[in-house]
């Protein structure tokens, strides 16, 4: 596999942006008001994302990973980017409630962002093999 990725890398890092949001808004939707209060403060999932976004995105430009390193901090990245955009738009096109969450045009939101996101990756998968 060379080191910008295969097909089989991209379909990593598009379900690693894909599963994490489909998989926080089912959850939240049979548990829609659960939180994660560590020490009574809430921290909501941007936090969280933009955390892992730190994590993953730091040492893919900082430093000369191997291939499954690499790998692995791209799909960190993607878990991140993916929570960090779920709620992002989520804040933007609500009042930021619980109640509000599962709202359809958080919902429409959500698939609005993380499609551009999957699809902005695809287009640099594609781009980037035909430079070859």
């Amino acid at each position: 596999m060379h080191r910008h990725g295969g097909w089989i890398s991209l379909a990593l890092i598009v379900g690693c942006l894909i599963v994490p949001t489909v998989a926080h808004r089912i959850w939240l939707s049979f548990n829609p008001y659960t939180n994660f209060d560590p020490f009574g403060y809430n921290v909501p999932h941007l936090f969280t994302g933009v955390l892992l976004i730190m994590f993953g995105g730091l040492p893919m430009t900082v430093c000369r990973l191997g291939q499954r390193l690499h790998l692995l901090a791209a799909m960190v990245f993607a878990v991140g980017l993916s929570l960090a955009l779920d709620e992002w738009v989520y804040l933007i096109a609500t009042n930021g409630s619980d109640d509000e969450y599962l709202l359809p045009v958080s919902w429409a939101g959500s698939v609005v962002m993380i499609t551009i996101a999957g699809s902005y990756a695809v287009l640099w998968w594609v781009f980037g093999r035909s430079r070859k």
